[in-house]
């Protein structure tokens, strides 16, 4: 290995180690520009609006076009794979694409010792403008099809089986997302979290909201997709309780290796 290849090898395992770490550039090449906090608040909430107005809208959608539960949930979720997709695609340079607080308190965790990801002062500036675009989100989707603008939902989801369903929803979209944060593959995220969530629709008995901000949006509209404002609060600490599970996960399977200088001598 020539000591080119050296260096961009240790790059690339640096990379992995630490979520969030963005490859450095070549000696001599200008550093990309980080977009200024107002933007990445405004991709934030710009997104989060959007995917929320794509989940209540198509719900409604589907509703209006068939009976069967089954395709309900089929339109509905396959709108959400295509939308969240084209959303992380899109929006990812900008802010990273969280659309969560979930994921980005999670981000701002692992990124305390690292000092790569997400600061404090951002994540007090996602949060409220992810909460904010989903509830917008929720108002716009009732808008385009004539439902009341803010109508309190009515679809109770408070059974005890949901919220686990939340749990192993939320735990594997953390794993999902910096398990490939740490094996440098962030690059698939567009589609992989589109894939993952639109699995997750349909293999956990919640229907994977996964995400406290579209949960608090979800609950202004009494529709297919909506949530009871009495249920959201569990939701949203059994989807805080998955965040930290999937983050364990991480730190198990994604356990860094030592290096040969650490190996044991004998």
């Amino acid at each position: 290995m020539s000591a080119t290849e050296a260096t961009e090898h240790d790059r690339a395992e640096e990379s992995a180690i630490a979520p969030g770490t963005a490859p450095q550039p070549a000696p001599g090449t200008t550093p990309p520009q980080t977009p200024p906090l107002p933007a990445k608040a405004a991709a934030e909430l710009v997104g989060t609006a959007a995917l929320v107005a794509i989940v209540v809208g198509s719900g409604i959608q589907a509703t209006e076009l068939t009976k069967d539960v089954g395709l309900q949930l089929l339109a509905n979720s396959t709108a959400t794979v295509f939308g969240l997709g084209v959303l992380i695609a899109l929006l990812g340079p900008v802010s990273g694409a969280h659309f969560n607080p979930a994921v980005t308190l999670a981000e701002w965790f692992t990124a305390r010792r690292s000092g790569a990801g997400v600061t404090l002062p951002e994540a007090a500036v996602y949060v409220p403008a992810q909460i904010a675009g989903a509830i917008a989100g929720a108002v716009l989707a009732d808008a385009m099809f004539g439902e009341p603008l803010v109508k309190w939902s009515t679809h109770d989801r408070s059974a005890g089986h949901l919220l686990l369903g939340e749990v192993v929803a939320t735990a594997g979209l953390i794993l999902l997302i910096f398990g490939l944060a740490r094996t440098d593959r962030l690059r698939f995220a567009p589609v992989a979290v589109a894939s993952y969530i639109g699995a997750a629709y349909w293999f956990t008995s919640s229907t994977s909201f996964a995400n406290p901000a579209v949960t608090i949006g979800r609950a202004f509209t009494d529709t297919f997709a909506g949530i009871a404002p009495g249920s959201v609060a569990a939701f949203i600490g059994m989807q805080l309780v998955g965040a930290v599970v999937g983050l364990t996960l991480v730190a198990l399977i994604f356990m860094p290796g030592r290096t040969a200088e650490e190996q044991p001598t004998g």
